[in-house]
């Protein structure tokens, strides 16, 4: 498992799908500010670096996903892992900062209450440190600090703030 986070600027992303599923898989595109391009069966795939398949039946799903494939193209066909590139993480966003839980696609389920969990304990606070962070980090490298001394600062600047007690 390689978990990694896309510039959705660098990628097109293709979704098709129906119901409750399509439904799914927009929000979750949408609150990562990506605008899918609307696929249908018959029409290319040409341009699409990912593709999200939701709510298909088996076979038509295999269909995209065999298509995708053999045009290079990554696929997430949902609740179907052996059909799967890839399977989305459950993701907190606070702003900038997001985190994310994966259980290998072992168990979803899991996945979910764990991200519950943490959306509790990280409130809507978190955006704005990230900023102040942010900010922090700008100065020590625009002063020359090595990567290394940047990494001390930063628990230290957390620690003294008491951010994550």
């Amino acid at each position: 498992m390689l978990p990694i986070v896309l510039n959705q600027d660098a990628i097109s992303v293709g979704l098709i799908g129906a119901g409750d599923a399509l439904a799914r898989r927009q929000a979750m595109l949408a609150e990562a500010g990506i605008v899918p391009i609307p696929v249908s069966p018959n029409m290319p795939l040409d341009g699409l670096n990912v593709l999200f398949v939701a709510g298909l039946d088996r076979d038509l799903s295999e269909q995209l996903a065999h298509r995708a494939r053999g045009q290079g193209i990554l696929v997430n066909v949902e609740d179907v892992p052996d059909l799967c590139d890839f399977h989305v993480p459950a993701a907190i966003r606070r702003g900038d900062l997001v985190l994310t839980v994966s259980t290998g696609g072992q168990s979803p389920g899991l996945a979910k209450l764990i991200r519950e969990w943490l959306e509790r304990k990280l409130g809507f606070e978190w955006n704005a440190r990230l900023k102040e962070m942010a900010g922090v980090r700008a100065q020590w490298r625009e002063q020359g600090h090595a990567p290394s001394e940047v990494s001390r600062r930063t628990r230290d600047f957390v620690r003294e703030r008491d951010w994550l007690s």
